[in-house]
């Protein structure tokens, strides 16, 4: 996979009190550390609708979501030199669709960070040419349903046993790949 470089996004929350300062930038290897804490610092419940189980990442688990490897595409929220946030694609085989993950941390949720997570991991897909992304999503984790069709109205939404499996259309858009330069 090709790896995307970005200038890190800046922007604001959509909080009640005229929101809070984050920045949107790729997982740095330096961040392994901070990874661990941030899933540890995550109640059960968030584990849960994260990883359909309330486990605690293992090393390689961390790894993997570090962005290795290289068919892996990991990004952080960032507030005040912590991780509040964090989003990962990985690509499929063929380049045409990616699975997505994405947590935030307890405080910071109800606050716009995931669906600012979700539309970084979007651009950063179009930029590699990718044609869907898809998520598995658990049927009480209503929030997130609600926020993926309304962000993403096109969305298609199937139903397993245990999940909405919902696929998100990206439209390759040049314009995006004049924006972000990708490169090794």
């Amino acid at each position: 996979m090709e790896r995307t470089q970005v200038a890190p996004l800046a922007g604001r929350t959509g909080g009640r009190d005229g929101g809070r300062a984050i920045a949107i930038r790729p997982v740095r290897p330096a961040d392994l550390a901070e990874l661990g804490s941030f899933f540890a610092g995550l109640s059960v419940e968030s584990r849960y609708l994260r990883f359909f189980a309330p486990v605690t990442p293992t090393h390689d688990m961390l790894a993997l979501m570090a962005g290795r490897p290289a068919n892996v595409d990991a990004i952080v929220a960032v507030a005040d030199g912590e991780i509040v946030g964090h989003a990962m694609a990985a690509d499929g085989r063929d380049g045409q669709a990616t699975d997505v993950g994405v947590v935030v941390a307890d405080a910071w949720q109800h606050q716009g960070v995931g669906a600012v997570l979700m539309r970084a991991l979007v651009a950063r897909a179009q930029a590699r040419g990718v044609a869907s992304l898809a998520m598995d999503v658990l049927p009480g984790n209503r929030r997130v349903l609600a926020m993926l069709l309304a962000h993403w109205p096109d969305a298609a939404v199937g139903r397993s046993p245990d999940s909405f499996d919902i696929r998100i259309p990206l439209e390759i858009d040049t314009r995006v790949r004049t924006l972000v330069s990708v490169g090794g």
